[in-house]
């Protein structure tokens, strides 16, 4: 009676050596998020107050940087190049990547397809940016040569009117698989006694997939979109290989505004305030999202 009375007084405690063990396995990425994430997050935010050019030490002027992005018409040019951008990408991509995912969920689940469909995404954006500008060059793309044989013209796909468009298409086609594979996992997630009490009630394809796979992807397209107008915001490789944020300012979008200002003109402390208010755009975004499309709820509940 006293052992077992001494054991219930007493429990085992776990040796500090487990704590001291899951701190030395979170202590590197811990690390890497406060130098690589937080402080830059934190000194951003303190230079878009300043006045900065790497010369000379940073010059508090309080709320002038803001002010002079309200005037800026460069500015405003970047945010409606970039919705512009933004728009077309996330429509076009989700779409598409939705088509591929329902045809690989409905004729073949294979796992040579998947990487097949994979593969763009595993490339780099510097690469896919100067294999795509070779294929569409002006002069010498193939793309042209072919043109040029069906209809004696050639096209010029970084003209001011289509550059836009182009550029979402080379960014649509590296992350279209890649983004088909996420909506294939949810597609995954559906139990098949579903659709087959669809079929039982005489429901066709197509209406079984409004009425019954639409909404129960709903969580994790809300997910695609989120991440999808994220990434789009920050386009910034794509258009530094091939356009270079012209023809004059065409696809000067406001990623590449911001580089531009930063490490082209010297100007942190303008260009610090334009990342916050591209950070503040995107939260806002990504909040309402979040709460229009019920991303953490499923109708599967």
């Amino acid at each position: 009676m006293s052992t077992s009375a001494t054991a219930v007084r007493h429990p085992r405690r776990r040796p500090r050596t487990d704590a001291r063990l899951g701190l030395a396995f979170i202590l590197p990425a811990t690390i890497g998020l406060v130098a690589f994430y937080i402080w830059p997050l934190l000194r951003g935010i303190w230079l878009s107050f300043t006045e900065y050019n790497l010369l000379t030490p940073e010059t508090f002027t309080g709320l002038s940087n803001y002010q002079r992005m309200v005037g800026d018409s460069i500015f405003w040019n970047a945010v409606v190049v970039t919705l512009e951008y933004v728009v077309i990408n996330i429509g076009v991509q989700t779409i598409m990547a939705l088509a591929i995912a329902v045809l690989m969920q409905r004729l073949t689940q294979s796992t040579f397809v998947r990487s097949i469909v994979l593969t763009p995404y595993l490339v780099s954006n510097v690469v896919v940016a100067m294999l795509w500008l070779w294929i569409l060059d002006n002069t010498l793309g193939i793309s042209n040569e072919i043109i040029q044989a069906l209809t004696g013209e050639s096209v010029n796909f970084f003209s001011s009117t289509m550059a836009i468009p182009t550029i979402a298409f080379i960014n649509v086609w590296r992350h279209m698989g890649y983004t088909a594979l996420l909506i294939f996992a949810g597609l995954q997630s559906i139990p098949g006694t579903v659709y087959e009490a669809g079929k039982i009630d005489g429901a066709s394809e197509w209406t079984m997939f409004w009425r019954i796979t639409l909404p129960l992807l709903r969580p994790i397209l809300a997910l695609v979109l989120i991440m999808t107008m994220i990434g789009s915001f920050q386009v910034f490789d794509t258009v530094s290989v091939t356009t270079a944020g012209g023809p004059v300012n065409a696809t000067r979008v406001l990623q590449y505004y911001i580089y531009d200002m930063a490490f082209g003109r010297f100007q942190f402390g303008y260009a610090s305030a334009m990342a916050v208010g591209l950070l503040l755009v995107l939260a806002a975004i990504t909040i309402v999202q979040y709460r229009m499309t019920r991303a953490g709820q499923t109708d599967l509940d």
